[in-house]
């Protein structure tokens, strides 16, 4: 059909009303409410489009009429699978725009596409094959339509093909409530559908939202975000369009969810984590610069103080004495020694620490990092003997013996936390440990913080009472509040300790997250999964890579988390208090550590010793 010729598609209904004046009034007003609505300049966009082949050509010419560009980066285009049953779910922030979008995402790597959409795309006639009519408002007739329009969809998924569907139903809006602009609920409908279809589900994003009129409109009536969708198609040319692509959840995954309404709010959860990045660096909780937001607290840093000399540093290694070597491996060496016994190496400490934490976007701004609780705390350091410098350290703090001398003030986690009676007579005697780095030019290789750990494990099994290990674990401010945020509400749910955690309280705890687009209390019932929370961080975030080493090693050790503090001396870290119970913690872990044989001896002393079947994993 030639452009002069196409009829006009976008249109008011008549009416069949009894009272001829009324109907009369009507038709009378009837173009200058389609003109109104911006319902000519669709029919006048639809005229323009030439001769076209198919659907493709059809949307990468109306795409164009509109000005209507996409960014999708290249990796994750590669993401859309080429063959099997696939469903694609997407947030709904325009109405109707992003249907024309992923139809053609979709055709661009499979032709097998059907595409649950509304009334708006659904009158075109050159994609009538191409979608699925669907009405959010589903009464009376359109009910029906809809149940005929889910189980085409289904025969469809089964047949190995593609349906693409917005599970809210209707366009994203404002809620006044949680403060932003967001989708409402996702149908169990379409977890129904997956279920029965046994498909793997692709996330897809849309970045951006309608006017500001349309959401205050919508705020007066519902039914009015519906009647301004047509000046919405037209005004969103001129600006691209970001579009993210997630990775593919197998139905392997989602089968064993607990119900409809979970699946589905686990997918909203895999959908919007992907526009957390999109929204760019104002969304952060803090500046966008991590080295301008790490001392924010703490005025302009002082220069970092200047190394001590080489010399110094091997003479005080040289006169600990075989006695504090706890390993050697290579060039590198593991000591622990009192602050008293190394006052030159703990310089080189402080020094080093201040460094790598500024890098990692934390610090404390002055020259080195030294405190109060240095001189009466233990320090475990890694020692690269040809190079002759340090590599990495640990501070661990015995409990009985600080507890003894200087009270529950002696501790460096009684800045962050109160702690009740209960739980300090609980750690006592246990290890603080804390204040853990490693020098930015070794951080490329895992082996340094390995040697921390053996070396760790090395001194518990020489003292090995301390069978508690606690302190707290940094989730710095270079992840996003809703990386955090996330981190803080899984831990809380599925690794906590409640019977504990009663006789802890925060110093300092502020809200660290923005308007969630998701009910996070069950996102986090659902996400139960370590590895799964880890890859949902890496969707979120741009420069990190999952959860924090640290916290990851703590929680495979058994770790519990007894509370979280915002630290605000040390550039406002989120600081997670951990506790471990090396007795409890799997033999196959700890053996990397202790060695198999002070495993076993170890476990003698507590007579906890693990079943011969955990005992052959560690060989």
């Amino acid at each position: 059909m030639s452009s002069s010729h196409r009829p006009k598609i976008f249109t008011l209904p008549t009416v069949s009303e009894a009272n001829p004046w009324r109907r009369a009034l009507y038709s009378l007003l009837r173009g200058s409410l389609e003109h109104l609505l911006s319902l000519n300049r669709l029919n006048r966009a639809y005229r323009r489009v030439s001769r076209v082949d198919g659907p493709l050509s059809f949307l990468d010419e109306v795409l164009a009429i509109l000005d209507v560009t996409t960014q999708i980066a290249e990796r994750e285009a590669v993401r859309i699978p080429a063959t099997g049953p696939l469903m694609v779910v997407a947030n709904h922030p325009f109405g109707a725009i992003e249907g024309l979008i992923l139809a053609r995402l979709l055709l661009g790597v499979r032709s097998d596409v059907k595409i649950m959409a509304n009334y708006l795309v659904d009158c075109i006639p050159e994609l009538g094959d191409l979608f699925i009519p669907v009405d959010p408002f589903g009464h009376g007739s359109a009910k029906e339509k809809n149940v005929r329009g889910l189980r085409e969809a289904l025969r469809w998924l089964r047949n190995g093909k593609t349906v693409a569907v917005f599970p809210a139903g209707a366009v994203s809006h404002l809620h006044v409530r949680k403060r932003t602009v967001t989708d409402p609920p996702w149908s169990p409908t379409v977890a129904r559908l997956i279920r029965k279809a046994e498909c793997a589900v692709l996330p897809v994003y849309f970045q951006g939202c309608n006017s500001v009129f349309f959401q205050v409109m919508g705020l007066l009536h519902p039914r009015l975000r519906t009647v301004m969708l047509p000046h919405e198609v037209t005004n969103k040319g001129g600006k691209p369009i970001t579009v993210r692509i997630g990775r593919t959840v197998s139905f392997e995954k989602l089968a064993p969810m607990k119900s409809d309404a979970w699946m589905m709010e686990y997918l909203r959860l895999k959908t919007y984590a992907l526009g957390v990045r999109t929204a760019g660096a104002d969304a952060r909780l803090e500046d966008s610069c991590p080295r301008r937001r790490a001392h924010r607290g703490n005025g302009v840093p002082k220069p970092i103080g200047g190394p001590v000399e080489a010399g110094e540093l091997v003479s005080e290694v040289d006169r600990l004495g075989r006695d504090r070597l706890l390993l050697e491996s290579g060039p590198y060496q593991v000591f622990h020694a009192e602050a008293q016994r190394i006052p030159r190496l703990l310089q080189e400490i402080g020094r080093l620490r201040e460094i790598t934490f500024r890098e990692a976007g934390e610090g404390t701004g002055k020259a080195i990092d030294l405190d109060g609780f240095d001189p009466h705390y233990r320090h475990l350091f890694v020692w690269n003997r040809e190079r002759r410098e340090l590599v990495g350290a640990y501070r661990l703090g015995l409990t009985d013996h600080i507890l003894q001398r200087f009270g529950k003030n002696g501790l460096y986690t009684s800045t962050l936390f109160t702690f009740k009676r209960p739980l300090l007579d609980l750690l006592n005697p246990a290890l603080e440990l804390g204040r853990s780095f490693v020098r930015p030019e070794y951080q490329r290789s895992y082996s340094p913080m390995l040697l921390l750990w053996k070396g760790i494990g090395r001194f518990v099994a020489q003292h090995p009472r301390y069978h508690l290990l606690f302190g707290p674990v940094s989730i710095n401010s270079e992840y996003h509040a809703l990386s955090r945020h996330l981190m803080m509400t899984f831990l809380r749910t599925h690794r906590s300790l409640p019977r504990l955690s009663r006789f802890v309280r925060a110093k300092s705890l502020r809200r660290i997250a923005p308007p969630l687009p998701w009910d996070s209390r069950r996102v986090c019932c659902v996400l139960s999964d370590l590895e799964e929370l880890a890859a949902l961080i890496s969707d979120i975030e741009a420069t990190q890579t999952g959860l924090p080493i640290l916290l990851k090693q703590y929680l495979k050790l058994g770790g519990r988390v007894l509370g979280f503090n915002v630290d605000p001396r040390f550039s406002n870290v989120l600081d997670a208090l951990i506790l471990v119970d090396l007795t409890q913690a799997k033999p196959e872990w700890l053996a990397r550590y202790m060695g198999k044989e002070a495993l076993a001896r170890f476990h003698a002393y507590h007579g906890t010793l693990p079943a011969a079947k955990d005992l052959a994993r560690c060989a």
